[in-house]
C-alpha cells in the first residue's frame, strides 16, 4: 500500500463553547486530546497530516510542536467546519499536489485509531468507491475518505456545509466502514466526565 497517496486533515479549528474550555487540550489517557489524535494519524498509513486551528491556536499548537504534523490556521473558523477543510485541504496540495484522496478527522472523537484511519484507506483501495465513510448510530459520517475526484467540490463547500454534504450528495457511491464507537465524540462537560469515569453511564446513551 503506497501511504504517500493518501493524505489526512484533523479539524480542530472550533471554539469548544458548549464544552467551555479548549476541548483540544483537555487530558485523555495522559496527553491532549488534540495530541492524542495527531499520534494516532501519524501512526496510520495516511501521509501527510494536516491539522487545521483556529481558536485558541496559539494555545494548541505547542502541543504539537515536536510531531511530523503540518499545522496552519483558519482565520475564518467561526464559518464553520467546511472553511477549516478548505484550508486544511489546500495546505495539502500545496506541497502535495498529486495526491490521490484524503481523510478527514476530528479531534473530538476519542475511539479512532489508526486502524480506524488504515481502514478507510483499505476499503478505498479494495472498493474503488470515491468515498468511504465511517458508519455509527444510524448515519454516515467522519472519520472520512474522499478520491480526489471530489477535491473541487470539498473546496466549493459553502460555510454552512461540511463533508456530510458530499456523503450525502454521493450516497449511491459511499462504501461504509462500521465504527459503533464513532458516536461518541465529546463536546460538553458530561460528555468528557462519562470518557474518564467508566462507572457512569455510557456516552452512547444519549446518542
Amino acid at each position: 500500500m503506497n501511504s504517500s497517496t493518501v493524505g489526512l486533515i484533523i479539524l480542530a479549528a472550533g471554539a469548544s463553547t458548549r464544552m467551555g474550555t479548549p476541548k483540544q487540550l483537555l487530558d485523555y489517557q495522559g496527553r491532549s486530546f488534540i495530541r492524542h489524535t495527531a499520534e494516532v494519524a501519524i501512526a496510520s498509513v495516511c501521509q501527510p497530516v494536516i491539522v487545521v486551528l483556529g481558536a485558541y491556536a496559539e494555545r494548541i499548537q505547542p502541543e504539537l510542536s515536536d510531531l511530523p504534523v503540518q499545522v496552519v490556521k483558519n482565520q475564518q473558523w467561526r464559518e464553520g467546519m467546511s472553511a477549516s477543510i478548505q484550508v486544511g485541504l489546500n495546505a495539502l496540495l500545496t506541497g502535495n499536489p498529486h495526491l490521490e484522496a484524503i481523510a478527514i478527522a476530528l479531534c473530538d472523537q476519542p475511539f479512532v485509531s489508526s486502524q480506524t484511519l488504515n481502514h478507510l484507506v483499505e476499503a478505498y483501495r479494495s472498493t474503488g468507491q470515491p468515498i468511504i465513510a465511517s458508519e455509527y448510530a444510524g448515519t454516515l459520517g467522519v472519520p472520512v475518505l474522499f478520491n480526489n475526484t471530489l477535491f473541487p467540490e470539498l473546496m466549493a463547500l459553502k460555510t454552512t456545509e461540511g463533508a456530510k454534504k458530499l456523503i450525502q450528495n454521493y450516497y449511491p457511491q459511499v462504501f461504509s466502514i462500521p465504527f459503533s464507537e464513532g458516536a461518541i465524540d465529546i463536546d460538553t462537560p458530561k460528555d468528557y466526565e462519562q470518557l474518564i469515569s467508566p462507572h457512569l453511564p455510557s456516552s452512547r446513551d444519549r446518542i
